[in-house]
């Protein structure tokens, strides 16, 4: 169930500006089953140019009723259907405006006729209502004019609508499920469609241009087309209403995306990260020296205070997994933090221990093997690069590791590497490691292919 809406204005800022025109044509998918079109009259004067577009003067809406004589009647229209109108954000940012003027915040699901042309139709030059309707050949009666321009958005729709069927073999998400009306009014629709569909990195700003959130993924539209279209807690629907502006880099590979979300979380602590990183990794092994010299580990929640050896989603996998290094590698129990007592653990009662608790094994011996737990958190010592794909078949991106610690990356070109590895370090542009690093480098080697493992 559709409402097919064109509007005419005094302008082009629906803050400032007022509607002179409106057209409302209900829709069932198959045909139109409902009509309402009126004048309105602004409550200003409409600018010599805007009459010259539109044929709309002065003295023809001086008897028009002013907009909230029609409200109840639109509000009727278009209860419990989707939105329609070509550059819908326009229209629906100017009726929104009016209706939060009167004290009313006015929403509806909307469709854009515009995005779903360059979807369903790919190919044309324009996709303004005029060059599109030209291209289609549908006739415009009054173009710039409500009516009018609203019937050739129906004719558009109804192409649309058998384009989706004849594509798909039955309407598809992208009618069924129309882009929500709670998206920011400030939004734009148009930048939004150009999303590429690339590995990178993504920003959400709110009206005041405040940086609120920072994301990554393999595919920049797919991802965000998800934020934007989120019901599924109160979190991503207050976020979502108030994404006013997007922007994104593209990284080529997706290693590159998650260093780099990484790195700008943690610079820029936007709001909805950090509500995002409580609920996240918790818990974490910390390790410190006591003041007999032994390496001790202990288990905890994660403050800023300090850096763990590795991070955690829960209290029980962060002691589980010390638990697990203490017998692999014969560690005390109680300089784990697994055994509170004043003398001998218990794993040294049983044999198992072999006394670094009371001080019988020396420190040399203890911490040797003590350190090999850490480096189960280090994927190795060595000194290599990382190399994957860049952002074009001849470009590369190059992961910077230095004894086993993240040390940065870049990208160089595949036709320079006559300059041997000196271009690969050039390229680098350095950067600090951390726990989450370590976590994401052992991950991503552990889970996906990379091009080449070069060492140095």
């Amino acid at each position: 169930m559709y409402a097919i809406i064109d509007i005419e204005t005094t302008g082009g800022s629906a803050r400032n500006e007022k509607i002179t025109e409106i057209a409302v044509y209900l829709h069932d998918g198959n045909e139109i089953t409902g009509e309402f079109v009126s004048l309105v009259n602004p409550e200003r004067n409409i600018p010599y140019f805007i009459t010259n577009l539109t044929g709309i003067t002065n003295e023809m809406v001086e008897d028009a009723p002013r907009f909230y004589e029609i409200a109840k009647k639109i509000i009727e229209l278009t209860e419990g259907r989707t939105f329609v109108a070509h550059n819908a954000r326009f229209d629906y940012s100017f009726i929104r405006e009016e209706y939060k003027s009167l004290g009313f915040n006015f929403k509806r699901n909307i469709l854009d006729t515009v995005a779903l042309s360059r979807k369903l139709i790919p190919g044309h030059k324009s996709y303004s209502l005029g060059n599109i309707c030209n291209d289609l050949n549908i006739s415009i009666n009054g173009r710039h004019r409500a009516s009018g321009d609203a019937l050739a958005t129906v004719k558009l729709l109804e192409i649309l609508i058998a384009r989706d069927i004849e594509i798909n073999g039955s309407k598809t998400s992208l009618l069924k499920n129309t882009m929500v009306s709670k998206l920011n009014p400030k939004l734009d629709i148009a930048k939004v469609d150009s999303i590429p569909d690339e590995p990178g990195v993504y920003y959400f700003y709110n009206e005041t241009g405040n940086l609120i959130y920072i994301g990554k993924s393999r595919n920049l539209q797919q991802r965000i087309a998800t934020h934007l279209s989120n019901n599924s807690t109160n979190r991503s629907m207050e976020m979502r209403d108030l994404i006013a502006d997007i922007d994104w880099e593209t990284t080529g590979s997706e290693l590159i995306a998650l260093l780099k979300e990484s790195f700008e979380i943690k610079l820029n602590k936007p709001v909805y990260n950090r509500a995002q990183r409580r609920t996240g990794f918790q818990w974490g092994i910390f390790s410190f020296f006591d003041q007999n010299g032994y390496l001790n580990y202990r288990y905890g929640q994660i403050t800023d205070d300090e850096a763990p050896v590795s991070v955690f989603t829960s209290k029980e996998k962060t002691k589980s997994k010390l638990g697990s290094l203490v017998e692999t590698y014969r560690l005390c129990q109680k300089l784990s933090g697994l055994y509170e007592t004043e003398g001998a653990c218990f794993h040294y009662q049983v044999g198992i221990c072999k006394g670094a608790c009371i001080g019988k094994e020396s420190t040399h011996d203890y911490n040797e093997r003590a350190s090999k737990a850490t480096d189960e958190f280090i994927f190795t010592r060595r000194n290599f690069f990382i190399i994957d794909k860049g952002h074009y078949d001849e470009e590369r991106c190059a992961v910077k590791i230095v004894n086993g610690k993240y040390s940065g990356y870049g990208y160089f070109n595949i036709n320079d590497m006559g300059f041997g590895l000196t271009a690969v370090h050039e390229c680098i542009k350095t950067s600090g490691d951390n726990s989450d690093i370590q976590v994401i480098l052992k991950q991503y080697l552990k889970s996906n292919k990379v091009e080449k493992i070069i060492e140095f």
